[in-house]
C-alpha cells in the first residue's frame, strides 16, 4: 500500500496549531509526526510542506450543484471539481433539483448520479414537502445525511407552509432537519407593498428589506419553538441576522439538538456591497447590514453558531438579471470558501484553528460521519494543504464552476490552496485536477 508523508506543515486540528508530518497509508492517515519524529516505515512519495499549514479537508453540508435537470448552470461534475480546488473533500447535496429529491426512486438516482461523477465525498438531503413525512421512515439513515425543509420560499419553490404538515415533519423523523427560515406571510407583504411603489421590479437595494430581520427571525422563532416540542434535532441554515442568534444556545455542541450554519457570503458581505456587485451577491435570505454580519461573525467565535457552509449556488449571469423580484438568487461560492475564511483570519476575526473547527469538525461531529473531519490516525486522509502569504486574484479563467464567475472576481487573496487529498487520493495539485478520481459517499453512524 502506498505511503505518502506530508513533511515539515504546521497542523492544524482540534483547537491546536503543531509543526509536524502527516504519514497517508492507502486511503487512511497511518501517522501524525509531531517536531522532528520520524515514520515507523519509508514512504514512497515525500512531499515538502514547509510554510504551509495543514487542515482537515472543509465539510461543506449546504450546496446545489443543480444535478439531475438544471444542468444548464451546473452540474455535480464541474461542481466537485471546484470544491476541491477549494480545499473541501466533502459535500451534501440540496433537493431542489428537476425532478426534486422528494421521493425514495429520486434519492436513489440523486446517489446513483453523485457516484458516477463527484469528484469529492458525498450525500443529499432528502426533500419535505407538505405531505411526503409518511416516507422519512424509509429512509437509510446511514446514507442520508438529514432532511431539508423550506419553511420559506427560495429557489425550486418546495415551500412548505401548512401548520399540519410542519408537525408532522418535526414530528416525524429522529434525522437532522435543516430548515430555510423565511416568514413568506411577511415577504409577500413587504413584496407587495413595493410593487404597489415600484412595479413588477423592485430595486435591487430593497431585497434585504422585502425579506427582512423580521421576515428571517420569525420564521427562525417558529422553527426553535416545533423542535422544542417535538424534540427534534434542527439544523438552522443560513442565518442572516443579529436577531435570529438569540434564538441558540452558548453549549458544548455535543449538547445541542438545534443547531445554527452561518454562510460565507453572510460572513464576508453587507448590504453596501449591492452598489458594486448587484445581483452577483443576491441570495436568500438577503444579505444584511454590517451589523449583522459582525454579530455572525462574533457568534461564529462564541459558539451560538456551530458550522460554517457555503449554500453554493450557481446560476447564470443572464438568471442574475434585474432588481429584487427578477434577478435569481444565490452564488457559486464553494472553490473560494476556505481562502475567504483564512483572509479573515488574517483580519483577526477568527483563528486558523475556528476555521477548521466550524468547516470540518463541527459538520462531521453535528452529521456523525464516519471517520472524517478530523486529522486523526486511522481515519480519511481527507486533507487540504494551504499557503499564506501567496498573492493571486480570482480572475474568471480559475474559476471551475459550469457557470463561469464568481462575486469574488478581481478579488486578491493572500492564501492558495496549494493540494487537497480525498481519501488519501492526491485530486488537486496546484491548478491541476485529477479528472478520473471519485469521491466515496458518506455513511453517518447512527
Amino acid at each position: 500500500m502506498k505511503r505518502i508523508l506530508i513533511q515539515n506543515a504546521v497542523i492544524i486540528n482540534e483547537g491546536r496549531k503543531v509543526l509536524g508530518s502527516v504519514v497517508i497509508e492507502g486511503e487512511k492517515i497511518a501517522e501524525i509526526l509531531v517536531g522532528d519524529q520520524k515514520a515507523v516505515a519509508p514512504c514512497d512519495e515525500i512531499i515538502d510542506a514547509t510554510g504551509c499549514y495543514l487542515l482537515p479537508g472543509a465539510i461543506d453540508e449546504h450546496v446545489h450543484f443543480r444535478d439531475p435537470g438544471l444542468t444548464h448552470k451546473a452540474d455535480i461534475t464541474t461542481e466537485s471539481r471546484a470544491a476541491a480546488a477549494g480545499g473541501v473533500t466533502s459535500i451534501m447535496d440540496m433537493p431542489n433539483t428537476n425532478p426534486q429529491t422528494t421521493t425514495l426512486e429520486a434519492l436513489n438516482e440523486k446517489l446513483i448520479l453523485l457516484a458516477e461523477k463527484s469528484a469529492v465525498n458525498y450525500s443529499c438531503y432528502f426533500g419535505a414537502t407538505n405531505n411526503n413525512y409518511t416516507q422519512f421512515s424509509q429512509l437509510d439513515k446511514h446514507r442520508v445525511c438529514g432532511v431539508k425543509l423550506f419553511m420559506g420560499s427560495s429557489t425550486g419553490n418546495m415551500l412548505v407552509d401548512r401548520m399540519a404538515s410542519l408537525r408532522n415533519i418535526f414530528a416525524g423523523t429522529d434525522l437532522l432537519i435543516a430548515v430555510h427560515c423565511e416568514d413568506q406571510g411577511i415577504i409577500k407583504e413587504n413584496t407587495d407593498k413595493y410593487k404597489k411603489e415600484y412595479g413588477d421590479d423592485v430595486p435591487l437595494a430593497l431585497h434585504p428589506v422585502i425579506r427582512s430581520e423580521e421576515a428571517c427571525y420569525r420564521s427562525s422563532e417558529l422553527a426553535v419553538k416545533l423542535a422544542r416540542e417535538t424534540n427534534a434535532r434542527l439544523h438552522i441554515m443560513h442565518i442572516s441576522t443579529a436577531k435570529e442568534l438569540s434564538l441558540f444556545e452558548n453549549i458544548p455542541l455535543a449538547e445541542k439538538k438545534i443547531t445554527a450554519e452561518a454562510c460565507v457570503s453572510h460572513l464576508i458581505f453587507t448590504e453596501d456591497n449591492y452598489q458594486t456587485l448587484g445581483a452577483r451577491i443576491k441570495c436568500n435570505p438577503a444579505i444584511k447590514s454590517a451589523s449583522d454580519r459582525k454579530a455572525l461573525q462574533e457568534a461564529v467565535v462564541s459558539g451560538l453558531i456551530d458550522a460554517i457552509a457555503t449554500d453554493h449556488a450557481p446560476h447564470l449571469l443572464s438568471e442574475k438579471e434585474g432588481g429584487a423580484l427578477k434577478a435569481t438568487s444565490g452564488m457559486p461560492m464553494i472553490q473560494f470558501s476556505l481562502v475567504s475564511m483564512l483572509e479573515l483570519v488574517d483580519k483577526g476575526v477568527f483563528t486558523i484553528e475556528k476555521v477548521a473547527e466550524k468547516m470540518s469538525h463541527a459538520p462531521a461531529q453535528m452529521y456523525n460521519i464516519q471517520k472524517r473531519g478530523y486529522i486523526r490516525e486511522g481515519y480519511f486522509a481527507d486533507l487540504v494543504l494551504v499557503r499564506p502569504g501567496n498573492e493571486w486574484t480570482v480572475t474568471t479563467d480559475c474559476i471551475l464552476s459550469k457557470c463561469k464567475w464568481s462575486p469574488l472576481e478581481g478579488h486578491t487573496f493572500n492564501w492558495k490552496v496549494e493540494k487537497t487529498f480525498v481519501n488519501g487520493h492526491l485530486l488537486y495539485n496546484n491548478g491541476i485536477i485529477d479528472e478520473e478520481y471519485r469521491g466515496q459517499e458518506l455513511f453517518f453512524e447512527r
